[in-house]
Formats: C-alpha cells, structure tokens, sequence
C-alpha cells in the first residue's frame, strides 16, 4: 500500500476514466470541516453549502468528462442526526453527477461489507480512506493489489444491486 497526502487524493480524479465507486460504512463521520454545517443542520439554522462546493465542483467536472461516480452508504436504521443530515443534503451531490445508493444495516443479511470505508478507481486501484485522531481526513491508502480489487470489486458488486437509489431511500 501507498500512502496518499489529500491533494493526492484529489488528483486521482483527475485521472479517472471510467469510474469511482465509494463505500461509506460508518454511522458518523466526525470531521472538522462538517463540524459547523453539522450543528446548524440541528440547530435547525440554514446553511449556504458553500462548504461542500469544491467537492461538487469535482463530481461535475469528473462526471461531465464521461465518468460514472457512485457513493453506496451502510446505514444503521433508525437513523441518528448525522445520517439525517446526510440524507438532508445528499441531493446536492446527486445534483452534481454522483449516484448515491442507501442500504440499511439490517438489510445486509450475509454479503460481504467491508469494515473500512474505501474508494475503487477504474476497477483496477483501491484507496482506503485515512482520517486522522480528530476526525480530518487525511487521504488514502492506495493499491493496485489484484486480489484486494478484487474484494473490493466483489463487495461492490453484490451491495449495488441491493441497495436502494437516493431518490427512492429519500421517500420511504
């Protein structure tokens, strides 16, 4: 595995051709730069998103270039405040190009998850998302292993399918 800074990170999509697909499998993601949006989400307050604008930035410049980017969330139901809130704005990312899929916990059964969050590249490169003490992320671990990809490739594989697209998840 290759240790990746965040602006290294980034630049994977710049190098993408066919697809990202991201798995996100914890409940709560204590990061500094949600810290504010966070609390305003629960303290009710609006929010301008301005912090969440190079991301989407990123997923239309990737998706206009002909790149399929996919985001399947692992969630515990019923839902705690932080995936509320994901769930409040995960339509600005869809907005923006990324396929967003919901799959309840619960609904798991006996497919294989993965314990970790992890991105795969083009089905051909890996990166495990790294997070500092606090909660910051911190990049990746990268790998081009044939038999890690293909894991990941697997567990991407038998979860897509059963999990549920954003727009549908959003209205049940």
């Amino acid at each position: 595995m290759r240790l990746m800074q965040v602006d290294a990170f980034r630049h994977l999509f710049r190098d993408v051709r066919r697809s990202a697909f991201h798995l996100e499998v914890s409940d709560v993601y204590d990061t500094p730069e949600e810290n504010e949006p966070f609390r305003r989400f629960l303290a009710g307050e609006p929010d301008d998103f301005g912090w969440q604008r190079s991301w989407l930035d990123l997923i239309r410049r990737t998706t206009a270039a002909g790149c399929v980017v996919e985001r399947l969330r692992v969630v515990t139901v019923p839902h705690g405040d932080y995936t509320r809130w994901l769930l409040s704005l995960s339509g600005l990312n869809v907005a923006a190009g990324e396929r967003i899929r919901w799959l309840p916990r619960d609904e798991v059964g006996g497919l294989p998850v993965s314990t970790d969050d992890f991105w795969v590249f083009d089905d051909r490169r890996v990166v495990y998302t790294l997070v500092d003490q606090d909660g910051t992320f911190a990049g990746g671990a990268e790998t081009d292993d044939p038999a890690t990809v293909a894991r990941c490739l697997l567990i991407r594989d038998m979860l897509w399918p059963v999990a549920i697209p954003h727009d549908v998840y959003t209205k049940s």
